[in-house]
């Protein structure tokens, strides 16, 4: 139970700070803009069934939150992404990309610990 916790909050972290940056940023921006929301709306949902539904489901969805939100991320920090060419200068850019691996690696962990419960019943 304790990996679920660990992996709700660190998507709920990363959810958070996307609804910050399109408030202070990216608002008005077409593409990354509505993404931005998207990605806040996902977060919120993602971190809360972590919580209340004990399937493997959301631990996939978190693993791909993570892996995308990441990705999209150096995308846009090395060639750039719809216009947008990102820099890691704020702490938020650190803080939400450490909070996107552990939503992987603790997706992949809470994976691996359901299969092995299932397979000791």
């Amino acid at each position: 139970m304790w990996i679920r916790i660990v992996v709700s909050v660190a998507v709920l972290i990363s959810a958070v700070i996307h609804l910050e940056q399109w408030f202070l940023v990216f608002r008005d921006t077409a593409v990354i803009g509505p993404a931005m929301l998207a990605n806040f709306a996902g977060g919120i949902v993602i971190g809360i069934l972590l919580l209340v539904w004990h399937h493997w489901l959301p631990l996939v969805l978190a693993v791909l939150f993570g892996a995308s939100t990441l990705g999209a991320f150096l995308i846009s920090a090395t060639v750039g992404l719809f216009g947008v060419h990102e820099h890691w200068s704020i702490w938020e850019v650190f803080v939400a990309a450490i909070v996107e691996v552990v939503a992987i690696i603790g997706g992949l962990a809470g994976l691996l610990a359901t299969r092995r419960q299932v397979a000791r019943r």
